[in-house]
């Protein structure tokens, strides 16, 4: 982690996103860290989400059904979410000629990008 500050807290925050791995929520952060670290306060763990996203250590994921979501992976992927069950799942595809098209084509200067699907997962749709 590159962050200005290592804290224990900041440490014991990155770590469950990682240990979940299920591109946890906030909340779902802090339920997993007060566990281990019972005086940590909410305001603690939504600060430094929000600053591990600016740091470039985490990403976020927005989600029409519900808060930020966090990923710890960091590599260019995208993610697919289900309409039914909400999960959110990694994608690994190579879209990057549609970076080149809006560069070249309309002459866009892309700096990031966030691309999600939705649909139903192989569990929903199989219902």
């Amino acid at each position: 982690m590159s962050s200005k500050r290592n804290t224990l807290q900041r440490k014991l925050i990155f770590n469950a996103v990682k240990e979940l791995n299920t591109h946890a929520t906030a909340e779902q952060v802090l339920k997993y860290v007060i566990k281990q670290h019972p005086t940590i306060s909410k305001a603690t763990v939504y600060r430094n989400l929000n600053q591990m996203v600016q740091a470039g250590e985490l990403v976020g994921i927005g989600s029409p059904y519900s808060s930020t979501h966090y990923d710890h992976e960091l590599h260019d992927h995208y993610h697919f979410v289900c309409d039914l069950c909400k999960q959110i799942f990694d994608m690994e595809a190579d879209l990057s000629d549609i970076c080149n098209r809006f560069e070249n084509t309309d002459g866009f200067d892309v700096a990031s990008y966030s691309i999600s699907f939705h649909g139903l997962c192989w569990s929903c749709k199989a219902l």
